[in-house]
């Protein structure tokens, strides 16, 4: 009877001592590298199967106020490199940032059929819907009124908008005909889930501020290893292989 109880504990104790080193973590990442993250994460998941990653996407600028609220995010990935940058200097990251990708925009419509839309066929009174990220939190919102505004069509198509919470549902209001064209991000585009079903023109990088995206260790998770193991694999020659592959371009200066 001892020695089942004596290797009962020890098989808790063994467990316990596994998941301990596996680890757990909570990324917080930029709703355009929902299919690059989950490829990545897929990824680092073969090299530590006893890992937990849990990962949550959405609007780059409302992480940014969620962390300096204290929500438990372990790693920040943003689409603008700005908002870890300001998180850095007000002591909320446990590591330096991190560039990791420059990001694309284009015009993107559920449809296949006719010639690729411009930023100036926008102000055509037959389209009646555009979409855009809300430019108050969203990096992609910003430079999408960016390159409206540089293109000379912003107050002839102010009126016509309609603002996604974040690049991703953004996306979804023109797939789902709440919109008849968008701006969204090139690595949703690209995806499996709109590329079959839509065409999309590539928006002149001169036309807004580069989409420079950053990273950062939050400080919540100083001292989780694991934390410091996603950010060392990001830098992997096969993570690189997964940006390129959906759509981003390599940082000005690698991280």
């Amino acid at each position: 009877m001892k020695s089942a109880r004596l290797i009962a504990m020890l098989f808790l104790l063994v467990m316990a001592h596994a998941a301990q080193a596996g680890g757990q973590i909570t990324i917080a990442a930029a709703a355009d590298l929902k299919f690059a993250m989950d490829e990545i994460v897929s990824l680092f998941g073969k090299a530590h199967p006893a890992a937990r990653v849990a990962t949550v996407y959405g609007s780059s600028g409302k992480f940014h106020t969620q962390i300096r609220q204290g929500a438990p995010y372990d790693l920040y990935f943003s689409a603008d490199i700005a908002y870890p940058r300001a998180l850095k200097a007000d002591g909320f990251a446990a590591s330096e940032v991190q560039a990791y990708a420059l990001g694309r925009i284009v015009l993107w419509r559920a449809s296949r059929a006719g010639k690729a839309p411009s930023l100036e066929d926008l102000t055509d009174p037959s389209i009646q819907s555009i979409a855009i990220a809300n430019p108050r939190h969203a990096p992609y919102g910003k430079r999408a009124e960016e390159a409206l505004r540089a293109a000379g069509v912003w107050d002839k198509v102010e009126s016509r908008l309609v603002y996604g919470e974040n690049v991703a549902q953004t996306a979804q209001f023109v797939q789902t005909g709440n919109a008849q064209i968008g701006l969204i991000a090139l690595s949703l585009a690209l995806s499996p889930e709109l590329s079959a079903h839509g065409s999309y023109t590539l928006i002149p990088d001169s036309l807004h501020r580069p989409l420079e995206q950053g990273f950062i260790i939050t400080q919540y998770a100083a001292g989780n290893p694991l934390a410091g193991d996603f950010s060392r694999f990001m830098r992997s020659p096969e993570v690189r292989a997964i940006m390129l592959r959906h759509g981003f371009a390599p940082p000005a200066k690698a991280g």
